[in-house]
């Protein structure tokens, strides 16, 4: 895993991705977007959580402490994205929305699209508006938010594939402090995105 996971941070670079993104859409500017990300992360964040609880009533353990891992991933997402909004003098705003929790399988799957969506669409617009307005400090956090969603939507598509086998006790996930980089086994010597040393990484079970 941790082979698959470095492979997929070293492709993930911004270079690579600006100048792909063709639907940028140009009337957003970097604030706009920081407030949408904002929005997203905090929803994410609630929405895995309501995710976790079910997967721990329906006997998966594993799959519960994966959706609090992710969650915990997403609370710092947006908690970058919203100190890089109140450096540029606007208050950031979540309007969370109610989640019904389906079947595991169904979050999960609900969950690996989501995380698809920002990896491929959403992350890559938002850099390329960021790189364009020389918004140095919102591109870092548009970046590790990216990076780490690309392993979210790879822990998650695993989940899927072997749904069956994480059945049981919760299992414990790393996740880094400064960017939300989550891992399953802490082999590191720090963060595969950020640097952060692995001493500093939370345990979420």
């Amino acid at each position: 895993m941790l082979h698959t996971l470095q492979a997929v941070l070293s492709f993930l670079v911004p270079a690579a991705v600006v100048g792909s993104a063709a639907s940028v859409t140009t009337s957003a500017t970097t604030l706009d977007n920081l407030q949408t990300a904002f929005n997203g992360e905090s929803n994410a964040n609630a929405r895995y959580l309501t995710f976790a609880k079910k997967a721990d009533e329906e006997g998966y353990g594993e799959v519960a402490s994966l959706f609090r891992a992710a969650a915990k991933a997403e609370e710092i997402h947006a908690a970058n994205h919203a100190a890089v909004i109140r450096q540029m003098g606007a208050t950031p705003v979540a309007h969370i929305e109610t989640t019904i929790a389906k079947s595991s399988r169904e979050n999960l799957k609900l969950a690996m699209e989501g995380e698809v969506y920002e990896r491929d669409i959403m992350y890559p617009e938002f850099i390329e508006i960021a790189k364009r307005e020389k918004a140095t400090a919102a591109l870092r956090s548009f970046t590790f938010a990216w990076k780490v969603e690309a392993v979210h939507a790879l822990l998650y598509g695993d989940a899927l594939a072997s749904l069956e086998k994480r059945r049981g006790k919760n299992r414990t996930y790393y996740v880094c402090p400064d960017c939300g980089n989550t891992l399953a086994e802490l082999n590191i010597l720090k963060c595969l995105v950020c640097g952060h040393p692995k001493s500093g990484f939370i345990a979420v079970d």
